[in-house]
């Protein structure tokens, strides 16, 4: 007969909007293991597996930390409460955590202060007495009670669950689920919860045997970071532009590259300063969906996106938000145990603002088969290939805007290329060669066709290397020292590393315009010396900027930039990732106008 032999769940806590999916080990008729669904639907030997969730709730109502979110709350900041910031934010477990997290605490309240008084007046009531060392706190800006009925941890009416068992010990369980996943609602912050699963006969409906149980803790809300601005360079007021319907009147339209960390380079020991379940794909995958939805781009560039994640979440549930999906696997899988996993590079484009008209897959590895067999002797390709192959790619989309070009009856071309220079940084000829390679295909394309072209990704190099200086200057100084490390020669003669696109880096933006408002706060985040943003790669060892989006100056214009984050409130948690940043990397984004008018060539 069936029967389940362990009922387990991969993450021990549990939090809002994520899903949690237990794993079910089952042994069949014939003695054999399976993790396989038997449902109602589809019985095995005249049998189902049955499962029901229960919300576990308490007389006592309970309140999680903002900063500790696996501890239980004791404070209870007013100020909060007055600036109407979510109640979830207002939660502390002691005072040492509210003084700590104060510097940054205080921002909520100046940013909800300033839409709501422009004066500061409120803003003095709120923050009370507590002094600027942050070493005190006073009655007027914390509640110390969490206790008693009136507290609801911002959460909707209790559940009025369908079945509801009263057990010993003022408990209640209510059930709030019947299917093998559940997702945890906002109702469920504070609560743990319970998954039970049980053999059915499909005959008689009743149960067979003894129902297998597992227990969460407490469910903790989702951190929410403060959403990033669109912040104007051209003067105009951007105010509302990240909507897509007012991109539309305005003719602009926006693109997006983000490297969103692969679980399979996700690991704790990288990673350490890094909750385990922040670190979780469960966790992680619905935390960067949530984040890249939010910006509603048009163009979307996503790296180190594995090829089961692309097909099975990420391309079916932002096809639900209108993008169609393309994508390009690296050349060479990664075996993990029983199964090959390979990430990639995945282009996503509203429907509604393009249409696709062609595809272009650029492999490292094959454009590095071609230049060994061109230029070197057959007893030096095996130790040519082996430094040259590293399975990188590239995704190149051209396609057509739906919202009109400059010139009546014209097609509005845009070419998009996305790539993943992941390349060790002792390789400094390897990267620089494959920066090379693209741009020249890309050069093809360009003269094919009069067509803007935007180059995105991740480049593993920091502003004012070779690469760069490829990119963004189209030449590289011949004693430029990266150019020291050629042992294969395939950087010689240093005239050949050049290209004619005309790209300039969209993020040399905030340095190069006219003051605009919050301008002058981006250009503290800039490295002055570069014009590129000071990171945008942020780890407990590492701090630079590796991420570009690289435009055509003659025949786009960048009207907005998406905000830079700041270090130190990044830092409050050690650095990238964290619960509320879901990747080491961070999002870059920009708002483009095509010109009226291009100089021909």
């Amino acid at each position: 007969m069936l029967s389940v032999l362990r009922v387990h769940l991969p993450s021990d806590i549990p939090i809002v909007g994520c899903e949690l999916t237990p794993y079910v080990l089952l042994r069949r008729p014939d003695k054999s293991l399976t993790s396989d669904d038997v449902p109602e639907s589809a019985p095995l030997d005249g049998h189902f597996l049955r499962y029901k969730w229960y919300r576990i709730q308490s007389d006592r109502k309970v309140a999680v930390c903002s900063v500790h979110p696996t501890e239980q709350a004791t404070l209870q900041c007013l100020g909060c409460l007055k600036a109407k910031i979510p109640v979830a934010k207002s939660y502390h477990c002691s005072p040492k955590c509210f003084s700590d997290a104060w510097q940054h605490h205080r921002i909520l309240h100046d940013r909800a202060a300033s839409a709501v008084n422009e004066n500061g007046n409120e803003d003095e009531e709120l923050y009370g007495r507590f002094n600027s060392s942050g070493s005190g706190v006073s009655n007027t800006s914390l509640s110390g009670s969490l206790s008693g009925p009136g507290l609801s941890n911002g959460s909707a009416p209790l559940y009025p669950g369908p079945a509801a068992t009263q057990r010993s010990g003022g408990e209640t369980w209510f059930e709030v689920g019947r299917s093998k996943t559940y997702t945890p609602t906002a109702e469920d912050i504070g609560h743990a919860l319970k998954f039970e699963c049980v053999v059915v006969d499909s005959e008689t409906k009743l149960p067979v045997g003894q129902a297998n149980t597992v227990l969460t803790s407490r469910v903790i809300p989702a951190p929410s970071p403060t959403p990033r601005r669109l912040i104007p360079v051209s003067g105009v007021d951007l105010t509302g532009h990240l909507d897509s319907e007012a991109r539309v009147s305005s003719g602009t339209f926006t693109v997006l590259s983000y490297n969103i960390l692969a679980d399979m380079h996700a690991s704790s020991e990288l990673y350490s300063y890094c909750p385990s379940w922040a670190l979780s794909w469960p966790y992680r995958k619905q935390n960067l969906l949530r984040e890249i939805v939010g910006y509603r781009a048009d163009i979307i560039c996503l790296q180190e996106v594995q090829s089961d994640h692309f097909e099975e979440f990420f391309a079916p549930e932002l096809d639900k938000h209108g993008y169609e999906a393309l994508f390009k696997r690296r050349t060479n899988e990664v075996y993990a145990g029983n199964m090959s996993i390979i990430d990639g590079c995945a282009t996503f484009f509203r429907r509604d603002r393009f249409s696709h008209v062609k595809k272009y897959e650029v492999e490292f590895n094959k454009a590095a088969q071609s230049l060994t067999d061109a230029l070197l002797p057959s007893n030096q390709k095996k130790t040519a290939l082996n430094r040259l192959v590293k399975d990188n790619v590239a995704l190149i989309a051209v396609l057509e805007a739906k919202f009109g070009g400059d010139i009546p009856g014209r097609r509005q071309l845009l070419s998009v290329a996305n790539t993943h220079v992941n390349v060790p940084h002792d390789l400094k000829d390897v990267k620089l060669w494959q920066v090379h390679t693209l741009l020249k295909g890309l050069e093809k394309i360009a003269a094919s066709a009069d067509i803007p072209m935007l180059v995105c990704g991740d480049f593993s190099s920091l502003p004012g290397s070779a690469p760069h200086s490829l990119l963004a200057m189209g030449k590289v100084d011949p004693s430029h020292p990266d150019l020291m490390v050629d042992p294969l020669g395939i950087l010689r003669p240093p005239g050949k590393l050049n290209h004619q696109l005309p790209l300039v880096s969209a993020y040399s933006s905030f340095a190069r315009m006219n003051a605009a408002p919050g301008l002058e706060k981006q250009r503290r985040r800039m490295d002055t010396s570069t014009n590129e943003p000071l990171f945008t790669n942020c780890t407990r060892d590492f701090i630079g900027t590796l991420d570009y989006i690289f435009y055509s100056a003659d025949s786009l214009t960048v009207e907005g930039l998406l905000e830079l984050l700041d270090e130190d409130s990044l830092r409050k948690d050690t650095a990238l990732p964290s619960p509320e940043w879901s990747s080491d990397h961070i999002a870059l984004l920009a708002e483009f106008r095509c010109k009226t008018s291009r100089p021909r060539r």
